[in-house]
Order: structure tokens, then C-alpha cells, then sequence
């Protein structure tokens, strides 16, 4: 584990060598977390945590909008902190080594973690992919919301259903113009790509 007290140096590092995670405070000087969040997701899709004191729900929403992966309000357990940086490694490691998912318009590569859109390769962040893999690993099977996040961040996941809404939305965004994941009003959410 290392550790930066400035953005810079933190920037630094992330671009120097392999990590498999990051936790990002929201007060630090030089820039927040919220806009070093903004450019760690420019150039990598490693799994961030946001640490911050404001806890409302607002912040959250914020900080996953941007791009993070998870959000824990200060003060918190120290054992909490590595449960979900676990949960968020175990995640990200679970997927069948050499499976391929094939529909009309869209690959999905587990193994390299990798999507193709109309053979055109896609930008998604750990959590993206990890939701884009989870509903198309079962087309048309229909996932609650807190299907979704007990899925995605382990059964002690903090739930609020606003937090997939923003993951989804974000999600359709990077994969238009397919219209591959559908909502079904009061129940979730369904992958309806056609299988190559």
C-alpha cells in the first residue's frame, strides 16, 4: 500500500506503476478529490473509493457521476474501509478467465476486460463493466435495483437505488446508439441484446 498527500505526487505514482485500487479523499490541497477522481477516469478504469466527511446524499450521487466506484462518509471503521476495498477486488476478479460475450452490436471480452461496440472499443470504468457483464450474463433476465448493487458490491453494500440509476445512465451513455439495456419500471433492469 502507498500513500501521496498531494494529487500530483498520487498522479504520479498512478501513472508509474500497476495498483489495484485507489482511495481518493475529497478535501485535499492542490485540487479535490472530486476533480482528481475526474482525471484518474480519464486515463484509467482502476477502482476508486471516495473518502469524504460530507455524507449526504447529494455527494454520493456526485461522486459516482465522476466516475467512482464506491463512497464511504468520514468518520467510518477502518475494517469497513478494507472490507470494500476487498469486495471491490474480489469483483473485478470473478469472472470466467477466457469467456466472451457476443450480441448484435457488442462484444464483451471477460477476461481482458475489454467492450467493442460496433467493433469500436469502449471506455467503461471497473463498476461500468462490471454491471454491462453482470445483465448480459443472463439476457432478459430482469435485475432489481438492489439485485444490482448486492451483485456489484457485496451483501453490506449501503444501498440506495439512486446509485444504480446514475450507473446505468452512464453505462447507455458510453454504448449509444445501441439500446441494449431497458428498464422495467418498478422491478430494474434487463440486457435485451441478441445473441450473435
Amino acid at each position: 500500500m502507498e500513500s501521496a498527500a498531494l494529487p500530483s505526487a498520487g498522479l504520479a505514482r498512478l501513472r508509474a506503476a500497476h495498483f489495484d485500487a485507489a482511495i481518493l479523499d475529497v478535501m485535499m490541497p492542490e485540487m479535490d478529490g472530486l476533480e482528481l477522481c475526474r482525471t484518474i477516469r480519464r486515463e484509467s478504469d482502476i477502482p476508486i473509493i471516495m473518502l469524504t466527511a460530507r455524507g449526504e446524499l447529494p455527494d454520493r450521487v456526485v461522486g459516482l457521476e465522476i466516475g467512482a466506484d464506491d463512497y464511504l462518509a468520514k468518520p467510518f471503521e477502518p475494517r469497513e474501509l478494507v472490507a470494500r476495498v476487498q469486495t471491490i477486488l474480489r469483483r473485478t476478479r470473478r469472472m470466467a478467465p477466457g469467456e466472451r460475450l457476443a450480441f448484435d452490436g457488442i462484444e464483451i471480452d471477460i477476461e481482458r476486460r475489454e467492450v467493442l461496440r460496433q467493433g469500436e472499443a469502449v471506455a467503461l470504468t471497473g463498476t461500468e463493466f462490471e454491471l454491462l457483464a453482470l445483465l448480459a450474463s443472463e439476457p432478459k433476465k430482469v435485475f432489481s435495483r438492489d439485485e444490482i448493487l448486492n451483485r456489484l458490491r457485496g451483501t453490506d453494500a449501503e444501498l440506495y437505488t439512486r446509485a444504480v440509476d446514475i450507473l446505468v445512465s452512464r453505462l447507455r451513455k458510453k454504448l449509444e446508439p445501441l439500446d441494449c439495456i431497458r428498464t422495467l419500471r418498478n422491478a430494474g433492469y434487463t440486457f435485451a441484446g441478441a445473441r450473435k
